[in-house]
């Protein structure tokens, strides 16, 4: 089994452990990062950057040019309120675009936008949020309104 299986599979029982922590507990147990990224790789086949790489999560290669993606990932739970917000958006870092990867309350991906980085850093300087202006966070509705739809989940 090479190592892409084998995390697949350990990513497989964690979203198992992380549905049964929050049907105990009603909190999140912390993989959806984690998750979100590898989603991100099978998916839209970006490869994932070593773990702590400044600034970006993943490379792709576009037109023969290396692009630079930081990952953000959420967990939208079942009955969710709105205004679910991303991590924080390292702004002064070198990375091209921000991907989104949504996950239903089975930590299954949904969607994936992705959002380029002139957009995003607009988003984030627009006056009136502390949680945007400050610390780089968007929500989850805006980071849809500026970003573009790349992949999403066909119904069954």
């Amino acid at each position: 089994m090479n190592d892409q299986k084998a995390v697949m599979a350990l990513l497989a029982k964690a979203k198992g452990l992380a549905r049964q922590y929050y049907v105990l507990t009603g909190k999140p147990l912390g993989v959806t990062g984690e998750v979100a990224e590898y989603e991100a790789a099978r998916l839209l086949g970006v490869k994932l950057t070593p773990a702590r790489q400044a600034g970006y999560d993943a490379v792709e290669l576009c037109d023969g040019h290396e692009r630079r993606l930081q990952l953000k990932g959420r967990c939208l739970q079942e009955h969710s309120k709105p205004g679910q917000r991303l991590g924080q958006i390292q702004v002064k870092r070198k990375w091209d675009a921000v991907l989104m990867v949504l996950l239903d309350h089975r930590f299954e991906a949904t969607k994936i936008y992705e959002a380029k980085r002139r957009a995003v850093l607009a988003a984030l300087k627009k006056p009136g949020s502390k949680a945007r202006n400050d610390r780089g966070a968007l929500t989850v509705s805006k980071f849809i309104a500026i970003g573009t739809l790349r992949w999403e989940r066909r119904a069954a």
